[in-house]
């Protein structure tokens, strides 16, 4: 097997980890590299780890291309080093170390991911006696730890990231080798798998498994994402979807969307896109471009969504709850937000949050462009609903933060139709509505309505046009008691005779 479970130009260029996760060197020194290889490890924001890559030249962090590179000679003596330093570092750390031919130069990438074993220290410097550290990042910098910090990484050793915990209940045969070769291509990875490869060595390659040779064991975030049934190990790890028909809730439409967490992600908002996302273009006079406008936008709902799955605990049986209703869409994820972020925090344009749940999570989730990189998610959502001229969304947690609450309300141009109900002479019907009420003098099927009115007989449609006659009891069923029975016809009743007269 050859290769990172990553793209690597994407890596160089930023685009999968945050600038804070990557450290380029030009050459090689070996105090700094264990230095920062210790502060990747102690990961004290739970943040993931991060990448050295020697080869590269940096100027405030950000890689100087094209890379400068190393000598081939050099790879291998690198390598042997980085062996030495690791047994410097207390207790021991081995990260995966790969050589990369880049821009038709040698460079050196070491992967450094949370340890199991935080707190560890690494020596100031190589020589013998020298003085030990806790050393840690500070947004680009490894820099020695304040007392506090000691504190923190202290606190942080009795709790291993639930995401990043060995699964006894399972074995590594569970993974899916057909998804784990579909997530490699998808991210175009270098890694390569042959015939030969145990799944075993693919896992440990992923750092998706870990342990001894006689109890290696898969990780969690491996079954949420590399099964096809993440919620046979953890109950609750789906999207729920529910569509209301009526304000009350009587008349709803469920669908649960489960397997890999990218996969039920994407499915339910295929789903949203396909049934519940509107457009209407609106001509505006003596402007030549119309104004296209969305009852939601859907990088609004995309961005919530995600986030409730990349944020929600997996100990907790509780499902993602997409709510569709009749002015708006929620969801609802559990718990919520980690101290010290709270309803005030929440309210602010940009939300800074300083440790995360489910860092592994998060990693597949931006190898896979699902989701960018920490504190973007609620910008986002609040940028696209602008963008719209949708009304702000509202963020929502309670007092102990076991819930994490949002709501985006539909655009006002897509608000529930009211018809007019008023039956005094001069009131005028909508038109729209007069057709539909003369239409169902007879008795007709909902496609039947919507062919009449020249529109495609889709959900979303019948919503928006029928639906609000129904509730103002202007027309009903004519098998009331089965709502969604195959021959159910629409008629007017003598309210929608009145409002005709």
């Amino acid at each position: 097997m050859l290769g990172l479970p990553i793209n690597i130009k994407d890596l160089i260029n930023g685009k999968v980890v945050e600038w804070e996760r990557i450290e380029f060197k030009e050459g090689w020194n070996p105090e700094d590299v264990m230095h920062t290889m210790c502060a990747f490890a102690n990961d004290i924001n739970n943040w993931g780890g991060g990448y050295i890559i020697i080869g590269i030249e940096e100027k405030d962090g950000k890689p100087i291309l094209p890379p400068k590179g190393l000598q081939q000679n050099q790879l291998d003596p690198i390598q042997k080093k980085i062996l030495q330093i690791c047994h410097r570092i207390t207790p021991n750390y081995f990260p995966i170390a790969q050589p990369y031919n880049y821009d038709e130069k040698h460079i050196l990438v070491i992967w450094v991911s949370g340890g199991d074993n935080r707190p560890y220290k690494a020596p100031e410097y190589l020589a013998q006696g020298s003085q030990y550290f806790q050393w840690i990042r500070r947004f680009s910098n490894t820099v020695k730890p304040k007392q506090e910090d000691e504190q923190l990484l202290f606190d942080l050793s009795a709790k291993i990231p639930f995401d990043d915990r060995i699964c006894h209940n399972a074995d590594v045969n569970d993974f899916q080798l057909t998804l784990i070769t579909e997530y490699l291509a998808e991210i175009k990875s270098s890694m390569v798998i042959d015939s030969g490869t145990s799944i075993e060595e693919i896992s440990s390659s992923l750092q998706i498994a870990r342990g001894p040779d006689e109890y290696f064991k898969p990780l969690n975030v491996g079954l949420l994402f590399f099964t096809l049934n993440p919620e046979k190990y953890f109950p609750g790890a789906q999207i729920d979807v529910v569509e209301y028909q009526d304000e009350v809730g009587d008349h709803l439409v469920e669908k649960i969307f489960k397997g890999p967490l990218h996969t039920q992600i994407r499915s339910a908002l295929r789903h949203i896109q396909d049934s519940v996302i509107e457009e209407k273009v609106i001509k505006v006079p003596a402007q030549a471009e119309a104004i296209r406008v969305f009852n939601y936008p859907y990088e609004a709902i995309e961005e919530a969504l995600v986030n409730a799955v990349y944020h929600k605990s997996y100990e907790q049986r509780n499902p993602v709850e997409v709510s569709i209703r009749t002015d708006c869409i929620e969801i609802l994820s559990y718990p919520g937000p980690l101290p010290p972020v709270d309803n005030d925090i929440l309210k602010q344009e940009r939300v800074t949050a300083r440790n995360y749940r489910n860092r592994r999570i998060g990693d597949f989730l931006k190898e896979l462009h699902l989701t960018e990189g920490r504190s973007t998610g609620l910008p986002k959502i609040r940028k696209a609903l602008k963008d719209n001229d949708s009304p702000d969304p509202i963020f929502e947690t309670d007092h102990n933060t076991t819930y994490f609450f949002v709501k985006i309300t539909i655009n006002k141009e897509f608000a529930p139709h009211q018809p007019q109900v008023d039956t005094q002479a001069d009131t005028q019907v909508d038109t729209q509505v007069k057709v539909i009420l003369e239409y169902c003098k007879a008795p007709h099927t909902r496609e039947e309505i919507l062919r009449y009115l020249e529109l495609e007989p889709h959900y979303k449609s019948f919503k928006r046009h029928v639906i609000p006659l129904l509730e103002e009891k202007l027309i009903k069923r004519t098998i009331p008691d089965k709502p969604k029975s195959k021959n159910q016809k629409y008629v007017i009743t003598l309210k929608g005779l009145e409002l005709l007269k």
